[in-house]
């Protein structure tokens, strides 16, 4: 069953933030993750969540999407994220087929 992590980032360093941005597509392709959703315009339709810059990554699985997020691939550039932003991230599970 396909895997969703769904985040929500608050910049607080934008050119350094840049650097993360290059860094981390390439630590997807191992864990076969992609971007659905990366920091497009975002609208609030009920509630009151005023997101940042939300990003949405598709694994094959739980497992990869977790074995990414805590890989040593993924690791330096999750360093920059975390100094240069404040993050709320969610790992979902999708639909079955």
């Amino acid at each position: 069953m396909k895997a969703y992590v769904i985040v929500d980032v608050s910049i607080h360093d934008a050119t350094r933030y840049e650097d993360y941005k290059k860094l981390t597509p390439a630590s997807l392709l191992p864990f076969e993750g992609k971007f659905v959703v990366r920091g497009g315009n975002a609208e609030t339709l009920e509630g009151d969540w005023t997101p940042g810059r939300v990003v949405v990554l598709e694994f094959p699985n739980k497992e990869k999407a977790k074995a990414w997020w805590s890989s040593e691939l993924y690791a330096p550039a999750k360093a920059l994220r975390q100094a240069t932003a404040t993050t709320q991230m969610i790992l979902v599970e999708g639909v079955a087929p």
